[in-house]
Formats: C-alpha cells, sequence, structure tokens
C-alpha cells in the first residue's frame, strides 16, 4: 500500500475495535481459541507459552500453529505446525521461516499478520478470502495470538485457523488424526 509516496505495511491502521469485530465475528472454534489466551493472560498484557496447555488445546492441536519471534533475518520461524495445517499445505513448514514457507495470498500478506501481533503486542484476526500462490481459494479465520517470556516483547505467536472449505493437499490420510 502506498501513502504519500511511501509504502506503508499492510494492518499499521486497523484499530483495535476493528480486531475485536472479527474475533467476534470469527467461528465458534476461533473464538475459544480467543477466550483461552484471555483467560491465560489475565491481568498481563499476553501471557507466556509456559501458561498455554496443550492438554487444554487437545481437540484444537491439528489447527494450531507456533511461530517464533527470533531476532534475524528470519523474523518469524514456524516451531510446531498441527497435523492439519500440515495436510491443508501439503507439507510440513517446521523450521523454516514464514517467509519462506508462508500460506496466504503473498509473503507481504502472511508476514503483515505478525508483524501487527509483534508491533501492537495484541492479537489479530483475518477474515478475508484469498487466493494461495498456487491457486487454491480460501475461507478461514485466522486469529495470531501473542505470547511473551518478560511480560512486554513477543517472543512466540500462537495460531489457529478454522477452514470453512479445509481440503487436504496430502494423499495420506493418517495426517488429519
Amino acid at each position: 500500500m502506498e501513502c504519500h509516496g511511501r509504502l506503508v505495511p499492510l494492518y499499521v491502521e486497523i484499530a483495535p475495535t476493528e480486531i475485536e469485530d472479527r474475533i467476534a465475528s470469527s467461528h465458534e472454534t476461533v473464538r475459544s481459541i480467543y477466550w483461552y489466551w484471555q483467560d491465560k493472560r489475565g491481568d498481563r498484557r499476553m501471557p507466556a507459552r509456559r501458561d498455554i496447555d496443550p492438554i487444554d488445546l487437545r481437540f484444537h492441536l491439528p489447527r494450531i500453529i507456533l511461530v517464533d519471534v527470533v531476532s534475524d533475518d528470519r523474523r518469524f520461524v514456524y516451531r510446531l505446525v498441527g497435523t492439519q495445517e500440515v495436510a491443508g499445505r501439503g507439507y510440513d513448514p517446521t523450521g523454516r521461516s514464514v517467509g519462506e514457507a508462508f500460506y496466504a495470498e503473498s509473503q507481504e500478506a502472511a508476514l503483515a499478520s505478525y508483524e501487527y501481533v509483534v508491533r501492537e503486542r495484541r492479537p489479530f484476526c483475518f477474515k478475508d478470502p484469498y487466493v494461495t500462490r498456487d491457486g487454491w481459494h480460501e475461507h478461514e479465520d485466522t486469529i495470531y495470538l501473542p505470547l511473551s517470556e518478560d511480560g512486554m516483547n513477543v517472543t512466540m505467536i500462537l495460531v489457529y485457523s478454522f477452514s470453512y472449505d479445509f481440503r487436504p493437499r496430502m494423499d495420506n490420510p493418517i495426517m488429519l488424526k
């Protein structure tokens, strides 16, 4: 996006109330992950990774992604990618950077969601239909939730997506269990 002759990153001017409205109108599973995150953060700006118990989220784990925020050029690195997310992509991006292995309309759009979370230190919700770089039409509600080890800086992002039109790109149905 261009503004007064300079490039402006995506999602810079989205108000927190718009994000709250997006979350409120998201699929019920997206809202439940958000409420869980809210409960775990308590009075803090964001919870730590150690506050999130996989047992609490066991039914949602296939759709959860954890992304490390790193200080090198990779910026965001997939730490854990749920089995449904892997099946939907057709490969496992664990260990790769988001900029290299993104699943979005463009690299810029993928990175903008993560940048918003780090910059604002608050959740982001993406709800717009899009076409992936290999031509798949996607309609999903995705929430990006910041986690912090020191309470101030985002060190990890928990991502959860609900796909309205989920189609696996893998022949191995065991990946969906």
